[in-house]
């Protein structure tokens, strides 16, 4: 396959920009609730930090460590994603699928919720 269309690369951008909002939602929602309930834990780690007080904190708070690995996770994903696309650029099935995306915004017109996004000038 040959390098992708500026509509293509316009598509990966505006779900690249949707996914970036969902993981900055995901930190203010989740992750300030996560840290909220580690506040004893962070107080103590403020007068004696060592990291077998961080693992013990995070293993007798599993809600606040499945959110914060949850909000750190999708962090660090869309951090690889963008910088293997920096780096080697889209990769053939990243292009197909996202010709595939693409045909079907097309077909269905004004009345798919990206179409506007993609037309603009």
């Amino acid at each position: 396959m040959g390098s992708p269309s500026p509509s293509l690369q316009k598509l990966r951008a505006i779900i690249m920009r949707r996914w970036w909002v969902v993981s900055g939602l995901l930190w203010l929602i989740v992750g300030s609730l996560s840290l909220w309930s580690l506040r004893p834990e962070i107080a103590l780690l403020r007068q004696f930090f060592t990291w077998s007080a961080v693992r013990i904190s995070l293993a007798y708070n599993r809600p606040a460590a499945l959110g914060l690995g949850l909000c750190v996770g999708l962090s660090v994903a869309l951090l690889v994603a963008e910088s293997r696309y920096l780096l080697w650029g889209m990769t053939n099935d990243e292009q197909r699928r996202l010709e595939l995306l693409l045909h079907r915004i097309e077909a269905r017109g004004a009345a798919h919720p990206l179409w506007r996004q993609l037309h603009r000038d």
